[in-house]
């Protein structure tokens, strides 16, 4: 839908505001895997009040950013863009890639400056202030789904990016995305779209007015097969009621969710497969992967202002399950029944979140303070087996988990003068976990840990309609805590493992410009400095740690956007990172040295400081046409450059290009007809790309290893190759909408 009035990435009033790839360090167990008015008074004036349909009732008001690449996203200009599925609306946030490398039901993959995130490590999300990223997950820590995401209820994204903020905690050293509901709608929507490889989807939304409030009403059922030889044959139900009352600043909402999905999965298939024409370009190794998930949540907000500032709370529960089959190294670890496992997850999930804004004056000064509490607590019932065709061949670990953490942050801006302004912020972090092992008591226990993190921004400006801004500050993500418990390998008890840290420090500063000098451009440039103490991970693949060395990044992201007329809307974004670990790799010498004599298996495995799958460029384009009625259009441009894939740059992907496009028209009375194209030019690209060790029984080396001929290290660590899964060629689905 094109925008009838202002640009998607604003710049408001100046105010004073308040691994998915196998890891082979350890081959005996391979992963699987506006400036206020000038007056007399000191008190800082409140930003301005968004109308609920945009804000959200609750949602709080909206201020200043607080640095060059903070900006909010319009639900409007989400939903002008064409994308093939929910998680994928994310890309209209400034330099980042969601992908899929598995079936529609399983979280996407994320890349944003210069970190592949997995399904959401250092990205956190939250929709309607609930927290979408899981710890402590089967799949992976801070497993972020957005399938039951109806992408038409998006009211606004706000963006933030950097440990900048004392009112982001775990998951956000990257950036974070914070996506708002709306709260009603005009007149009610029924809508029916029919595509490419069985895709069918019926949506329909409607409000009505209720005592002083608004209940929202939203439902779709969703179907698909992909291209795929084996079809995905998902099956989709997601339902939204929401009750509202009041605005932004002095308001209350209670929303229920219900979601429910199933499908098979092509995962990533060996490059050497499709050469060798053992498998099509979408064929799949393993047609039994695949998974089932469900989710039901409970959340309510509310907010209020008086004489001294405003104050605002939310409270959660969620219930989700995940049962997920994959086999990524396919004979590998089993010759006979091939490596296919299972990952349960079932959880609990509660929390609840209270903040206070107060306005006042510090030596005659504007001053803003805020201060929050954040809680949150999970009991997790976790499983990782070993299965065939998805049927049960042995356990390798099951636990129970209990994991609570406190958040409690204050931050206190000042408007020194009419150019400048400074926020300073402190966040203190505490975590608990006790795991209960049920196969091995050895890997039970207890872990707690705490972390502050101190944070600074300064804004300069405006001059000439442009602002200058500094930030730096701490922050954590926190680690799976069977990794900060487990001391003995789950498939082989008498190898020792060191626990993992449970809470992990990161470490960031950023400069950056935004300007709106040019009537109807605004354009920002940030460059910005991460680092992490070391990326440490706890593979749910296999069910034991991986640590990795310290890193660095550093790059630059800009962003413009660019509305000449009213029926016209240009976005151009380009961000390049550059990315290594910190330190040398000793271990990992040792493991290239043990694969000597099998070039095959020793490819890529030399010690070096890439960091895989950390892209060193991403760029996207994009230009939507038209007015609230008649003919209207987007054409859309997305590019992933080409990154390494192992530590020693042995393996690099190949460069992604995708243009998608959309025609339609829209009639005065509401309906609307429009054509969406997915990869325009049928560009054979991949979504993903990995390189690691895996075993076909067609290898060379697989009967070397079935015959003992080939040394255990070798075995262990497989052949060396590229895996993938590729981009959906062309593709073609047709949307109706009428409104009533």
């Amino acid at each position: 839908m094109a925008q009838s009035n202002g640009a998607s990435r604003e710049l408001p009033p100046i105010q004073v505001t308040g691994g998915e790839t196998p890891h082979h360090k350890k081959p005996h167990v391979p992963r699987r895997a506006g400036k206020p008015a000038v007056g007399t008074s000191n008190v800082v004036q409140p930003a301005p009040v968004l109308p609920a349909d945009v804000a959200g009732v609750a949602s709080g008001a909206k201020g200043a950013p607080g640095m060059a690449s903070e900006l909010t996203v319009s639900g409007e200009a989400v939903n002008a863009r064409p994308f093939t599925r929910p998680g994928e609306a994310l890309e209209a946030v400034p330099g980042l890639i969601v992908t899929q490398h598995s079936g529609e039901g399983k979280a996407n993959q994320y890349f944003l400056r210069g970190y592949n995130l997995d399904h959401g490590t250092d990205l956190a999300i939250t929709v309607d202030g609930v927290p979408v990223n899981m710890r402590t997950h089967a799949h992976g820590q801070g497993y972020a789904d957005l399938n039951w995401l109806i992408p038409e209820t998006i009211a606004a994204m706000d963006v933030r990016k950097g440990p900048y903020f004392a009112d982001e905690g775990d998951f956000a050293s990257v950036g974070s995305v914070r996506i708002g509901l709306i709260d009603r709608t005009e007149k009610g929507l029924a809508q029916v779209t029919a595509g490419s490889f069985g895709y069918r989807r019926l949506l329909g939304m409607d409000s009505a007015k209720v005592g002083e409030g608004s209940l929202l009403v939203a439902g779709e059922l969703g179907t698909y097969n992909g291209p795929w030889d084996n079809p995905d044959n998902v099956r989709k139900l997601n339902g939204l009621v929401r009750y509202s009352q009041g605005t932004a600043t002095d308001g209350v909402s209670v929303t229920g969710m219900a979601y429910a999905n199933r499908w098979n999965s092509t995962d990533q298939v060996p490059q050497r497969a499709i050469t060798g024409g053992l498998l099509d370009r979408f064929g799949s190794e393993d047609p039994s992967d695949g998974g089932t998930t469900n989710r039901f949540a409970l959340s309510a907000r509310v907010a209020q202002s008086d004489d001294l500032g405003s104050w605002k709370a939310n409270a959660y529960v969620v219930k989700s399950q995940l049962d997920l089959f994959n086999n990524f190294t396919y004979y590998l670890s089993d010759p006979v029944f091939g490596d296919q496992f299972h990952q349960h997850d079932d959880r609990l999930m509660l929390g609840a979140n209270i903040s206070r804004t107060l306005n006042g004056s510090l030596a005659g000064l504007p001053m803003q303070t805020t201060i929050g509490l954040q809680s949150r607590y999970d009991a997790i019932d976790l499983a990782l087996t070993n299965t065939f065709q998805r049927g049960f061949l042995a356990n390798i670990r099951s636990d129970k988990v209990g994991e609570g953490s406190v958040g409690l942050y204050a931050e206190n801006t000042v408007r020194w003068t009419d150019w400048l302004r400074t926020t300073i912020g402190l966040r203190g972090d505490t975590y608990s976990a006790d795991v209960t092992s049920l196969f091995s008591a050895g890997n039970s226990g207890r872990a707690d840990a705490a972390l502050g993190s101190p944070k600074f921004r300064m804004v300069l400006g405006p001059f000439n309609q442009t602002e200058f801004f500094l930030g730096a500050g701490y922050g954590m993500h926190s680690n799976d805590a069977r990794g900060a418990t487990t001391t003995e390998d789950p498939s082989d008890p008498a190898t020792r493992l060191t626990p993992s840290p449970l809470l992990v420090r990161t470490r960031g500063a950023e400069v950056g410009v935004r300007s709106k000098i040019v009537p109807g451009l605004d354009s920002s440039l940030s460059l910005f400095i991460l680092d992490q103490d070391s990326e440490i991970l706890f593979s749910g693949d296999a069910g034991d740690t991986s640590a990795t060395r310290a890193s660095r990044r550093y790059g630059f992201e800009w962003s413009s956007h660019y509305r000449p007329r009213s029926w016209i809307d240009i976005d151009a974004d380009l961000a390049m990172t550059h990315a290594r670990f910190r330190g040398t790799d000793s271990e990992q010498a040792e493991v290239y040295a043990s694969l000597a004599g099998y070039p095959e298996a020793q490819l890529g495995n030399a010690p070096g400081n890439y960091v895989p799958n950390a892209p060193a460029m991403v760029a996207s384009a994009g230009v939507t046409l038209g007015e609230k009625t008649g003919w209207f259009g987007s054409l859309r441009w997305r590019y992933l450059a080409s990154s390494p894939l192992t530590e020693d740059n042995a393996f690099r992907s190949s460069a992604t290009s995708i243009f998608n496009g959309r025609l339609g028209y829209r009639i005065d009375n509401g309906w609307r007809i429009q054509l969406d194209v997915l990869n325009l030019f049928n560009t054979q690209a991949n979504q993903i790309t990995y390189a690691y060790g895996s075993l076909l029984k067609t290898d060379t080396l697989y009967n070397l290893c079935t015959g003992g001929v080939a040394p255990a290290s070798v075995c262990q660590n497989g052949v060396m190759d590229t895996v993938l899964h590729p981009v959906e060629p062309l593709t073609f689905r047709l949307t109706v909408a009428g409104v009533f």
